[in-house]
């Protein structure tokens, strides 16, 4: 069993920076690949960023190559999403996801197993 909660939200203006940060319970968090999410128009969620077990592999959703950053500290059992320039578009809940094993289908939301409870970001123009 894996919790998660995830910190970092708030209000920005557009073209600023938040860093999200996850953070796991078990001590085993580096057993499972990590992704990003929120919610989208007709879709139950988006895949943002996802990193795997080792860190070594980092994917991104196309929107937001250049923008956002997804990095892990083993350490600290940890996960954090970088996010700058930020637009008012980005403005959603925002969650991180965990699962044992990262295919090919990263980016598939079901295939996640344990969800935070999300934290705010509120992007204003």
């Amino acid at each position: 069993q894996v919790q998660l909660l995830e910190s970092g939200g708030g209000p920005v203006q557009a073209g600023g920076s938040l860093r999200l940060s996850c953070a796991a319970s078990a001590r085993t968090f580096s057993a499972y690949a990590t992704g990003w999410f929120r919610p989208a128009p007709g879709k139950a969620r988006e895949f943002l960023a996802g990193v795997s077990k080792s860190g070594s592999r980092l994917h991104y959703a196309d929107f937001v190559k250049g923008r956002f950053t997804v990095s892990r500290d083993h350490a600290k059992n940890m996960v954090y999403l970088q996010m700058n320039n930020l637009k008012p578009e980005d403005t959603a809940v925002y969650y991180c996801a965990a699962q044992p094993i990262y295919s090919d289908y990263y980016a598939d939301g079901r295939l996640y197993e344990y969800w935070g409870q999300g934290t705010q970001v509120t992007v204003s123009s």
